[in-house]
């Protein structure tokens, strides 16, 4: 195929393993949906996350329902997404059950927003190493809900119908 025939300008080709796919990018130039971004759960244990402006920009503690899953101890966690692995330590040890720096860079580098949400399905543990799938959700609200999400009028809740 000869380079941009039959492809909107909006897309790119992706050849990975000689399978020619497009991935839409925005205007910015990020993709905006990527085929492997979403995927049924398969079972395994996972956890799902709104993201506030403190977990965007520091520190993800970990729920209950997941760290009853996970040693007591610190252990090396990798966090997989779209092909690429980030490795940090799950702080198992401390009364803050949660991630280590790692997951700041992260979000960093998958560009992370207040509101966006994150679900962590557990695929493979031993008793060194863990590995979560990663699925991001993009949270696009309304501008009359982006204050609320940053949480300036945490008394007022948000209902969904």
């Amino acid at each position: 195929m000869e380079q941009g025939e039959g492809i909107p300008s909006n897309e790119v080709e992706n050849n990975q393993m000689g399978n020619p796919q497009t991935t839409p990018i925005s205007n910015s130039g990020k993709s905006e949906i990527k085929e492997d971004e979403f995927w049924p759960l398969s079972g395994k244990p996972y956890f799902s996350v709104v993201l506030s402006h403190s977990q965007v920009n520091g520190l993800l503690s970990l729920p209950v329902k997941i760290v009853r899953a996970l040693p007591s101890s610190s252990v090396s966690v990798i966090l997989s997404y779209c092909g690429k692995n980030w490795d940090m330590v799950y702080l198992g040890g401390h009364s803050l059950k949660r991630l280590d720096s790692g997951w700041k860079t992260f979000a960093h580098d998958n560009d992370l927003k207040v509101g966006d949400a994150c679900v962590f399905e557990l695929m493979d543990s031993s008793s060194d190493v863990f590995r979560f799938r990663v699925q991001i959700l993009r949270g696009d609200f309304p501008a009359e809900l982006e204050e609320r999400v940053n949480g300036e009028t945490s008394n007022t809740p948000i209902v969904l119908d």
